[in-house]
């Protein structure tokens, strides 16, 4: 085909879905995002599918369920016979380029066993071309050597400037994330990698372009440059969810119980502590969206804004201090529910733009959208279902109901699971079915070890009252476990299956939808 399409597809990383002030959130400042949003369409019921970072990118890479691509934790090789936005848009005569990292790790299959891939998660998605890879687990190597060329003194490993600058007044009297950092915020990675991309798009010569700008922020460190460090009070976040005590929200569920343990995800005690941290995370967020400000101006200034599909999303959410914990994890809605906003600029989308679209959307819908809009053929692989419907204003049919979501807490590794309940590695894993009106947790391990967790959200949406052992909600909790059933089963590997072998040659049914 020919190239004449430019798509840029966004992430920011470990980003809630509430906190658009778009979406009337009343803290968080987000005029960027907004601006978006008044552009395009704004989908705000949107779930990542699985997480952390590497899981999600894979399914929102690939169009695939965790369970199809079965690359569920950092570092879990992602199966090289999937193919992807970027190889399918290569096929397709593009030259897909990256800002940033997409945390794919190699299949160890296709490489020799010395190949220095294999030490890290921090990968490049197959298809990918990287104009800047900075990936978090080396330390944003990149983005360092750029600060030293601005005059700064960069030690080793430049991450460690998101140390608390503790001369800065006042660090003494706030919690301890309010302190910021030893950068300024124009010197920001996001700021960094905002400049890339606009000095990149700025010498090209010719149209049709794929790009993917990633940003790391609002990834922890739970820090900000000055500025942003206290834009938002402790005194605003009024609204943390969750039961009474952090012990008991640990009593709620056995899996909580070890998660909110950790000192990774556990949230302090001290409630001064863990509403600066929810205060600091606004304020990353607001960071970041100063830098897709300056990114969009440019588009807008240099002309491309009307001939370029926007995409953005994030892997994954961040539980912000909600249920006594931070980061990623468990079965909770805030590890999952994420932004995603869709700039059609063609003509069949001028109905819709500022659109709010409050229908169940998942993160593998991502690539079939962005590889129908590009007018390529979806691969059979696909789990997800494109949205340019949602966008051009002829909603699809049978779409579904619920979100979808899947967790894995096994690691071959440590075996901290593992060990902590006893059982095998294919046990430690969860499955999520959340309707507009209930959710229900299954564990693949027995139950009476990780019992499933069922919960009214009409009588109890922040899910405190877990269900599960009622007696006469039991005929409600297993619809709910059916229906997961069903879905799991339905969403199979259908490669080869929807072919078949006969006389006059091989058939292949495509199904529109699942």
């Amino acid at each position: 085909m020919a190239v004449a399409r430019n798509v840029v597809v966004i992430t920011v990383d470990q980003y809630r879905g509430d906190s658009l002030s778009y979406l009337g959130h009343r803290v968080a400042q987000t005029p960027a995002i907004d601006q978006l949003c008044s552009r395009g369409v704004c989908f705000a019921n949107h779930w990542s599918v699985t997480a952390p970072c590497g899981p999600g990118r894979a399914s929102l890479y690939t169009g695939t369920y965790a369970h199809h691509h079965r690359s569920v934790l950092n570092g879990t090789p992602l199966d090289a016979r999937f193919t992807n936005i970027a190889l399918e848009a290569r096929a397709a005569g593009y030259d897909p380029v990256l800002f940033g990292y997409t945390d794919t790790s190699i299949d160890p299959r296709t490489v020799a066993e010395d190949d220095a891939r294999l030490a890290s998660y921090e990968g490049v998605l197959p298809g990918f071309r990287p104009v800047v890879h900075d990936p978090f687990e080396l330390g944003g190597l990149e983005w360092g050597r750029w600060l030293a060329e601005r005059g700064y003194d960069v030690p080793s490993r430049p991450h460690d400037l998101y140390a608390p600058d503790t001369s800065y007044p006042g660090a003494g009297e706030h919690a301890p994330s309010w302190a910021p950092t030893l950068f300024r915020a124009e010197d920001s990675e996001s700021a960094f990698l905002t400049e890339k991309a606009i000095e990149w798009l700025g010498r090209l010569e010719e149209p049709g372009f794929f790009l993917h700008l990633s940003y790391i922020r609002p990834h922890p460190p739970y820090r900000n440059p000055t500025g942003y460090h206290d834009l938002c009070s402790a005194d605003e976040v009024d609204f943390l969810v969750g039961q009474a005590t952090r012990e008991a929200e640990r009593a709620s569920h056995p899996l909580a119980r070890m998660l909110l343990g950790l000192p990774a995800v556990a949230s302090p005690d001290d409630e001064g502590a863990r509403r600066q941290l929810r205060a600091t995370y606004h304020g990353m967020q607001a960071e970041v969206d100063t830098q897709l400000g300056r990114f969009f101006d440019f588009l807008e200034q240099s002309g491309l804004a009307s001939e370029t599909l926007i995409l953005l999303t994030s892997d994954h959410g961040e539980m912000g201090g909600d249920h006594w914990g931070f980061q990623k994890a468990g079965y909770w809605d805030e590890s999952f529910r994420v932004p995603l906003v869709v700039v059609d600029p063609s003509e069949e989308a001028e109905a819709t733009r500022g659109r709010v679209v409050e229908d169940f959307t998942e993160s593998v819908d991502v690539a079939p959208s962005l590889l129908e809009w590009l007018g390529l053929p979806l691969p059979r692989q696909f789990d997800g279902r494109s949205l340019l419907g949602f966008v051009r204003g002829a909603d699809p049919t049978n779409w579904r109901t619920a979100a979808h979501f899947e967790w894995s807490f096994r690691n071959p590794a440590t075996r901290r699971a593992e060990t902590a309940f006893a059982i095998p590695s294919a046990h430690c894993s969860l499955a999520v079915l959340r309707t507009a009106g209930a959710k229900y947790v299954q564990f693949a391990a027995d139950p009476e070890l990780l019992p499933p967790i069922y919960f009214d959200l009409l009588a109890d949406p922040d899910q405190l009252d877990d269900l599960s052992a009622s007696k006469e909600r039991a005929p409600d909790r297993l619809l709910l476990a059916e229906e997961l059933s069903r879905w799991r089963m339905r969403y199979e590997d259908e490669e080869l299956a929807s072919l078949l072998l006969t006389a006059d040659g091989v058939v292949s049914a495509g199904d529109p939808w699942r």
